[in-house]
């Protein structure tokens, strides 16, 4: 097993990568059609003794191919892969290396030849190789992952960060790449808290982050605590009031809250959280006019759209503005297909308008979006169902 100073790298690597060597180019430079799809059959036999682990097998199939044919590219790229697959790393480059003095962008045998020296830990040397592969019309899907390993494994981080960025936007399922990207993305948020912590202790930079860092992890007395103690460094210091609002309504503190949100728009009349949750308590306290210019504000932001259209919604049908409310609400429901409260609200303007039809259609999907929701609940505790009520706008 390799390692290196921030990961170990399993031997399932490379064997896993050897199944990927039957989707290459097949065609034999300089050999006739006939001999051409012998050789294909003869590799395809390879790829299935690899496919059952029978190595020695393989091996055997290439050599043949390779005693008729000394630079033929397949059977070297494929050779290499199996002697990568066996650690034979040292082996592995020279057969690599083979085909890149006459063919230097032959499908992938940069990528793996990259591997070969991440595996040796020539850290270099991977990089060059793998850089050369992602300029390549051909270019393995894991590239930009693995060059991203090398790079952090000689603390060239921020490189290695935009090349997961990249590996992300290509691979957007692989939970491998977002692991490592949030792995190197913690490790630098805890250095720069520890460079703070350095710096004073006590600043008011460090109370602000500490704040919002307690806040991302639903330690709301915390983060209170911390932006209390931040605004005690820096009354003036901005931002915080919004931070410190949201947490305090998150315990239930409404009047902190409400405070807060207040001071928060004295330092930006448009700042989006604070008229959200000013609007948010209005509903809730069924002060619909108050609400209103709270809520028009935040929609203005986008922030939190969906949910912000169902308060207007609801804002709307308490002051019996009922065309405004269908047209926030059926917004709403496009930009969250999935939210029941949505068709709850519809279904009861309708009912006020005298349109049974367009209410039992509402209601019918309200009840089967509801159904689903209940039945992530039971699958999934921590999943909450919230429909629609007067206490839950």
């Amino acid at each position: 097993m390799y390692t290196h100073s921030r990961k170990r790298i399993g031997l399932g690597v490379w064997s896993m990568l050897a199944a990927v060597v039957l989707g290459c180019t097949l065609s034999m430079p300089g050999a006739g059609w006939a001999q051409q799809l012998g050789n294909i059959e003869l590799l395809k036999q390879a790829q299935a003794f690899v496919d059952a682990q029978n190595y020695p097998a393989a091996e055997s199939i290439y050599r043949q191919l390779l005693a008729s044919n000394p630079d033929n590219p397949e059977a070297l790229k494929r050779l290499g892969i199996l002697e990568q697959t066996n650690m034979k790393l040292d082996e592995s480059i020279e057969h690599f290396k083979r085909i890149l003095l006459k063919q230097p962008e032959y499908s992938q045998v940069n990528f793996f030849l990259g591997l070969s020296y991440y595996g040796k830990h020539d850290f270099p040397s991977a990089i060059a190789s793998l850089q050369r592969e992602a300029k390549t019309p051909t270019a393995h899907l894991a590239t930009q992952y693995y060059l991203a390993l090398a790079l952090e494994a000689i603390n060239r981080m921020d490189e290695a960060i935009e090349q997961l960025n990249v590996a992300a936007t290509r691979n957007p399922k692989k939970a491998e790449v977002f692991y490592e990207l949030a792995r190197l993305h913690i490790s630098a948020s805890f250095h720069a808290i520890d460079q703070l912590r350095k710096i004073d202790p006590d600043s008011f930079q460090y109370h602000a982050f500490m704040g919002e860092f307690y806040s991302q992890a639903g330690q709301n007395e915390g983060a209170i605590s911390e932006f209390q103690k931040a605004l005690k460094k820096d009354p003036n210091g901005q931002g915080i009031h919004s931070h410190l609002g949201v947490a305090y309504y998150l315990v239930n503190q409404f009047d902190s809250a409400e405070k807060e949100f207040h001071l928060a728009l004295q330092e930006w009349p448009d700042e989006p959280y604070a008229n959200l949750y000013l609007g948010r308590m209005a509903v809730h306290d069924h002060d619909y006019k108050k609400a209103l210019p709270f809520l028009l504000s935040a929609v203005e932001t986008h922030v939190e759209e969906d949910y912000v259209r169902v308060l207007l919604g609801r804002c709307y049908i308490g002051l019996g503005q009922l065309d405004e409310a269908k047209a926030d609400l059926i917004i709403a429901t496009k930009l969250d297909p999935d939210d029941p409260r949505t068709h709850f609200l519809l279904a009861e303007i309708y009912q006020k308008l005298n349109q049974s039809d367009d209410r039992e259609r509402e209601l019918a999907l309200y009840n089967k979006l509801l159904d689903i929701q209940k039945a992530k609940e039971a699958s999934d505790p921590g999943a909450v169902t919230a429909p629609a009520t007067e206490n839950n706008p």
